[in-house]
C-alpha cells in the first residue's frame, strides 16, 4: 500500500526528530560557542559579589569566548576595594584577577565613589572606572547588545 505524500511528510519529520534528539547527547556544550556579550550589576556585595564570582567562572567555562562585563555601584564596589574579603576571609582580589586575565572587566561607578567620599586608589588595579554604574548598564544592554544578569 503506498503512502500518501501527507504520510511522507510526516514520516519524514519524525525521522528527524528522532535523530536529532539521538544525535544530541554525544555533543560538545562548548563546541558551538560565540562571543556572548554579558553584563553583570553587582550593586550590593555582601549578597552579590561571591555569587557574581562563580557564575562568571561558570559562564567562562562553556564559553570562553562571552565577553563580560561587571558594573558595580552603592555597596556592589565594596569587593574590588583593597584588601575586601568574603564573609570565609577569602580575599576577592585572586579571584578578580583570574577572571580579568580571561578577559572579565570590572567597572566602578564614580558618582558611587563621590557619594560614599572614596577614592580610585583605593581599589585594587584590575578595577577601571565609569562615570556612572547604571549609565553604563543602559549603555551596555542598549547600544551595545549586552544581556543583563544580576545574581
Amino acid at each position: 500500500m503506498a503512502m500518501t505524500r501527507f504520510e511522507l511528510a510526516i514520516s519524514a519529520v519524525v525521522l528527524a526528530a528522532v535523530t536529532g534528539c539521538a544525535s544530541t547527547g554525544g555533543v560538545d556544550a562548548t563546541a558551538n560557542v560565540a562571543e556572548d556579550k554579558v553584563v553583570y550589576h553587582v550593586n550590593n556585595s555582601d549578597a552579590q559579589a561571591t555569587n557574581a564570582l562563580r557564575n562568571i567562572g561558570n559562564h567562562l567555562e562553556v564559553n570562553p569566548k562571552a565577553k563580560i562585563v561587571v558594573v558595580t555601584h552603592a555597596r556592589g564596589v565594596d569587593f574590588l576595594m583593597e584588601g575586601a574579603k568574603d564573609k570565609g576571609g577569602n580575599p576577592y582580589n585572586i579571584r578578580v584577577e583570574q577572571l580579568k586575565q580571561q578577559g572579565v572587566q570590572f567597572d566602578v561607578c564614580k558618582i558611587t565613589l563621590r557619594n560614599r567620599k572614596l577614592k580610585e586608589n583605593q581599589f585594587i588595579p584590575e578595577a577601571q572606572f565609569v562615570p556612572s554604574g547604571v549609565a553604563e548598564i543602559t549603555r551596555l544592554q542598549q547600544r551595545e547588545g549586552y544581556a543583563y544578569l544580576r545574581p
